[in-house]
């Protein structure tokens, strides 16, 4: 079955700008191909930072890994196995203090796994492909700079929704 992920990050859940522009793509694509839709909350669910402790697990051959390494690997696992199910990857990413919350690099440290999710090779990393953007950027710079930004990301997103 085809499936959509949607991760939010907003502090705001669901009332937030880009959690609402996520919803909005998410829901429409679904709904003109059929997809399923599963929606994962970093913000109100957030994943521990990676330790010492959780990295050496991911390192470390399956049949030598202590019961905390075990458990560690099997949450990861079940990201990247989520992750994998999905066709398509909507992510509502707001900017706090000129950066991605904290929360989305939790969880790509936690999916992005040499040899899992990706390859080193001569050119570099591969395992990233086919991604598009949209932005509604200035949100707080007044009303009328907010709905056009606001406006343009809602035209955008009825164009890759289509």
């Amino acid at each position: 079955m085809h499936t959509i992920l949607q991760l939010n990050t907003s502090l705001f859940g669901e009332s937030g700008q880009s959690s609402r522009l996520a919803a909005d793509f998410a829901r429409t694509l679904a709904a003109s191909t059929g997809r399923a839709l599963r929606v994962r909350d970093l913000a109100a669910n957030s994943l521990p930072h990676l330790t010492a402790e959780r990295i050496t697990a991911f390192g470390t051959p399956a049949s030598e890994r202590t019961l905390d390494q075990q458990r560690h690997v099997a949450e990861s696992d079940a990201l990247i196995e989520e992750l994998r199910e999905a066709d398509v990857l909507v992510l509502g990413l707001p900017m706090y203090n000129f950066g991605v919350p904290s929360t989305l690099k939790a969880y790509f440290d936690h999916v992005a796994r040499a040899g899992v999710t990706f390859r080193y090779t001569a050119e570099g990393p591969v395992g990233l492909r086919d991604v598009e953007f949209v932005y509604a950027e200035g949100l707080a710079l007044g009303e009328q700079h907010r709905e056009q930004a606001l406006a343009a990301a809602a035209a955008r997103i009825g164009q890759l929704a289509a």
